[in-house]
């Protein structure tokens, strides 16, 4: 296992179990604030993706939800109806913690963008949705604004990539680059949703990163890009990263 971790960690240094960084995230919950898992109401903007079901950290549950914002690779296509309906079943002594960010297979090989999932021979896409909207991306076939109702949630990832076409096929790892991209849309997006609900509660915080399926016997990783703590009274905003990485 050590050496699977140490290939993910040559794309994303800071990688840490997903167990791990919910029990980093919750003692430093419980430093700070006193609060327990059973006061953070959970809602993740992550991929419908059934590796991400599988995979779901076990500590996780012992926070309220999780409430499901995210579609394909991760874009919080539930809107400002999902997040303020989520925002309003905190308990009256908790706070909201919202997790985001796509996410992206490495198999054990080194290979990003694949992964060997249960039951399979042989390694596939992952994420199958970023995989698609990078070969339409590559081949031209990407519409400038076309955004159709039968495939809404993938024609809106296509076109965050459109965006960013260059970016993203002049780097040297393409996939990886148009990970790094969804991510700047997810988190764009998450921070218009969160300043434009009102919260019962003193303390919302967001955690982003890029969610990282290894193959299947052995787990999931998450790279933490960020985790901010807002309140309500004051109007501050503290960022905590460096500590979360720490604990």
């Amino acid at each position: 296992m050590e050496s699977y971790l140490e290939t993910i960690r040559g794309f994303y240094p800071n990688a840490v179990g997903t167990n791990e960084n919910v029990e980093g995230f919750l003692r430093l919950m419980a430093t700070r604030l006193g609060i327990a898992p059973a006061q953070i109401m959970l809602a993740d903007s992550v991929c419908s993706d059934d590796l991400n079901h599988i995979e779901y950290p076990k500590r996780a549950y012992e926070m309220l939800g999780p409430f499901k914002m995210g579609g394909l690779n991760g874009f919080p296509f539930t809107g400002l109806t999902g997040m303020g309906a989520f925002a309003h079943h905190v308990p009256a002594d908790g706070i909201v913690l919202v997790f985001y960010g796509p996410h992206i297979g490495i198999s054990r090989c080194g290979v990003a963008g694949d992964v060997l999932r249960p039951g399979q021979a042989k390694p596939s896409s992952c994420c199958g949705a970023a995989q698609a909207a990078l070969g339409r991306l590559r081949a031209n076939e990407i519409e400038p604004g076309r955004v159709t109702d039968l495939d809404y949630q993938q024609n809106v990832i296509e076109q965050i990539f459109l965006w960013r076409r260059q970016r993203i096929l002049d780097a040297a790892n393409p996939i990886v680059e148009a990970t790094e991209v969804m991510y700047e849309a997810i988190e764009e997006r998450i921070d218009l949703l969160v300043s434009r609900t009102q919260y019962p509660c003193r303390y919302v915080a967001l955690m982003g990163g890029i969610l990282i399926n290894a193959d299947h016997d052995a787990g999931s990783f998450v790279a933490s890009r960020r985790l901010r703590l807002l309140d309500s009274t004051t109007g501050g905003k503290e960022d905590l990263l460096a500590e979360l990485l720490a604990v």
